[in-house]
């Protein structure tokens, strides 16, 4: 049985009854539990709704880089900040295509494209719906992070065939007027909206250790659990500083601080998957395992995310063999009688209008 002091909520995607709720008070008295009752039950959680030993590999590909005009302050695409990043141009359609396969070669089943613009104009939609067509005929789930939209490029991309739209919310309401100044929490949220009324699967996290407090990474993860209905993808990025940004100096969010965001994402959005990204560079292999236990049951793959670094291709091979994880789409691990029984029978249920490779 689930810890009996832990508050849980509607598994729903549907659901709207203002009971169900999450107060941001809620989520604070889950940072407050004991670290090993926290993750055995966000464990539980996560084994109702998916395959216990199963992570998604995600790769991530910038394909316009740098000269952004919003001024994020953790973002060294920002045309504001004074980084190495020089701005580029959309990449041609067949260099995509030729990365996706790379990607796909490689494990990935997961391909997001990103690119640093405030907005997308109606000119760049079309080589991107043409991206977006490409990858999904490789048999590949599709990601898009290109900035707020409109209602009718939300429908154009929908028409395309995409899966998901990353627009990450970044942190709570109350602190976000310390990190970005060019484009309101409305704005956003008004994005998503739109996103979510076309019909596409809705990618929508945030980021931890920038600074703000523990009350204020509760009010991220209600903000988030509290959509209606929540993301079917949630992206737990740990800040990676940038020199040249002005976030450069902020302390590091304690290690175990961040295991606990990831168990209580996974309580509160139980059939989302839970995405391990940024950050994951400066994880040693005992805090990544930790994630796992706690509900991550995706990783974006590769060499690199944007314009940071991400760990090696082989080493994220490795770590999954020992810990007996398998990546989405592999064959399952031989285990010996030694190991623990598998959970693998448990059936990963999503929404039926998700993607069933979420």
């Amino acid at each position: 049985m689930i810890n009996s002091k832990i508050p849980l909520r509607s598994t729903n995607f549907t659901s709207k009854s203002a009971a169900m709720r999450w107060q941001v008070s809620d989520v604070v008295s889950l940072y407050e539990q004991p670290f090993i009752d926290l993750l055995f039950s966000a464990q539980q959680v996560h084994r109702e709704h998916f395959s216990a030993n199963t992570v998604q590999l995600s790769t991530l590909l910038s394909i316009k880089t740098g000269g952004c005009e919003e001024d994020c302050a953790y973002c060294p695409q920002s045309a504001h900040h004074a980084t190495n990043v020089e701005a580029d141009k959309l990449m041609a359609v067949d260099e995509v295509l030729a990365a996706a396969r790379l990607a796909q070669q490689s494990g990935a089943t997961r391909f997001c494209m990103g690119a640093a613009w405030r907005s997308p104009k109606d000119r760049h939609l079309e080589p991107i719906k043409d991206m977006i067509r490409g990858v999904k005929a490789m048999g590949m789930e599709t990601c898009v992070t290109l900035g707020m939209l409109e209602a009718r490029q939300a429908l154009a991309l929908r028409e395309a065939g995409l899966d998901y739209y990353n627009h990450n919310l970044d942190t709570s309401p109350e602190f976000y007027g310390q990190i970005i100044s060019t484009r309101t929490y409305q704005d956003r949220l008004d994005t998503l909206e739109h996103v979510r009324d076309a019909g596409i699967n809705v990618c929508c996290g945030g980021i931890v250790g920038m600074g703000e407090s523990r009350r204020e990474r509760a009010g991220l993860i209600a903000q988030l659990a509290n959509m209606e209905p929540y993301p079917e993808s949630v992206p737990i990025n740990n800040l990676v500083k940038v020199d040249g940004t002005p976030l450069t100096g902020t302390a590091p969010l304690d290690p175990f601080e961040f295991v606990r965001t990831i168990a209580i994402a996974r309580i509160t959005m139980p059939r989302a998957m839970v995405r391990l990204s940024a950050g994951r560079e400066k994880m040693d292999e005992a805090l990544q395992a930790l994630c796992f236990a706690a509900g991550a049951n995706s990783i974006f793959y590769g060499d690199q995310l944007l314009t940071t670094s991400n760990p090696q291709v082989d080493a994220d091979r490795r770590l999954l063999e020992r810990l007996g994880i398998r990546a989405e789409g592999s064959q399952p691990m031989v285990q010996t009688q030694a190991c623990a029984p598998s959970c693998d029978h448990v059936l990963h249920q999503m929404p039926s209008k998700a993607s069933q490779t979420a």
